[in-house]
């Protein structure tokens, strides 16, 4: 038992709870909650996930490459402004800033937006030379983001997003809820995401079910709001909508790198995470006034944006250990079945023009 457990079972006694209020006090209560805990869940040994960034820099690389291009399509604005979202160890931020070379790097500014006590600790220490050199700022997610002319950049946020699980019976919606015996799903109404699912399916089956994130459209338009002119990009796993209600789309929960669909053990404890619906992150990103939303396999992404001839040229005068980590990162970013497939990336362009060019 966890001390969120405890205090979420003595809230059970007065009623159920749905399941995205439980993911959103697992993962964001004071003190228990997961992602506010003074240790962080990321890496190998002894964690529970690891993300790209773990694996090597060659994410990095490829976004510094790609947000070059940006800034060149831009006019080479003097501020170039880079707000991480859900920024984490502020890894990719270091990889990217270790990437940049001149111009570019002069122009390039990152803004850290991650209210994660463990996270905060770990960026300060990652990103620390370009800390001194004036380059990084913290930004809280209670204060608001001024406008800038750059790009808005996250990996795995909205997927940290409480979201609802919803199944259609073959007469009407249900949602998941926890009760004081334990998971259940009872009919209850919600006019809004009945009508988005329904929209993106040709015929209801019975079973058919997703997630709705209530939260999404509030995240996103804020982010896009404060993009005056410049790309908008995600890295993230789901699916379109219509492939999310046809496999049940669900929450999940990991553990010591493994996944189950046990969300409601050990609260606090472990990682609860939701598919992405990219049909409506688009739908919203476009109300928010983004043009050109579109999203693909982060393997085609990499392959599209990533100097692979370059690279392969580089990495021969590396040592045969650094050279395979290298060859490792690139194979889990591009290869079929592995990390580059499971996730998207998605791009959105605001200002004159339709956005740079591959």
């Amino acid at each position: 038992m966890t001390p969120l457990d405890d205090q979420i079972r003595t809230a059970l006694l007065q009623g159920p709870l749905p399941a995205a209020e439980i993911m959103a006090l697992a993962l964001y209560a004071p003190q228990h909650g997961y992602y506010r805990q003074a240790a962080g869940p990321w890496g190998f040994a002894g964690k529970d996930y690891y993300t790209a960034l773990d694996l090597g820099p060659l994410l990095g690389q490829t976004l510094a490459l790609r947000l070059e291009r940006v800034w060149q399509d831009l006019g080479r604005p003097a501020a170039f402004t880079v707000l991480e979202a859900g920024a984490g160890r502020g890894w990719l931020g270091r990889d990217i800033l270790q990437a940049a070379t001149d111009p570019f790097a002069q122009a390039l500014r990152y803004l850290h937006r991650d209210d994660n006590p463990a996270a905060r600790g770990a960026a300060a220490e990652a990103l620390a030379p370009y800390i001194a050199d004036g380059r990084v700022e913290f930004l809280p997610e209670s204060e608001p983001i001024a406008p800038f002319v750059g790009a808005v950049l996250s990996n795995e946020l909205f997927d940290a997003l409480p979201a609802q699980p919803w199944r259609w019976d073959g007469e009407r919606w249900v949602q998941e809820v926890l009760t004081a015996t334990g998971p259940q799903w009872q009919a209850h109404e919600d006019p809004e995401s009945a009508a988005w699912f329904s929209a993106q399916s040709d015929g209801l089956e019975q079973g058919d079910g997703s997630v709705w994130c209530a939260a999404l459209p509030a995240v996103a338009s804020t982010l896009a709001g404060a993009l005056q002119a410049g790309l908008f990009l995600t890295i993230d796993y789901g699916e379109p909508a219509a492939q999310l209600l046809a496999k049940s789309a669900d929450l999940r929960r990991y553990q010591g790198h493994t996944v189950d669909g046990r969300w409601w053990e050990e609260l606090g404890a472990c990682d609860l995470t939701a598919d992405v619906d990219f049909t409506r992150l688009v739908n919203i990103l476009e109300d928010s006034g983004l043009q050109n939303v579109a999203h693909q396999h982060l393997s085609k992404w990499v392959r599209t944006h990533a100097p692979l001839v370059q690279w392969e040229a580089q990495w021969q005068e590396l040592d045969t250990a650094t050279r395979l980590k290298r060859m490792e990162n690139l194979l889990q970013l591009t290869m079929p079945g592995l990390m580059g497939e499971r996730f998207r990336v998605l791009e959105g362009w605001k200002g004159a023009g339709s956005g740079p060019k591959p």
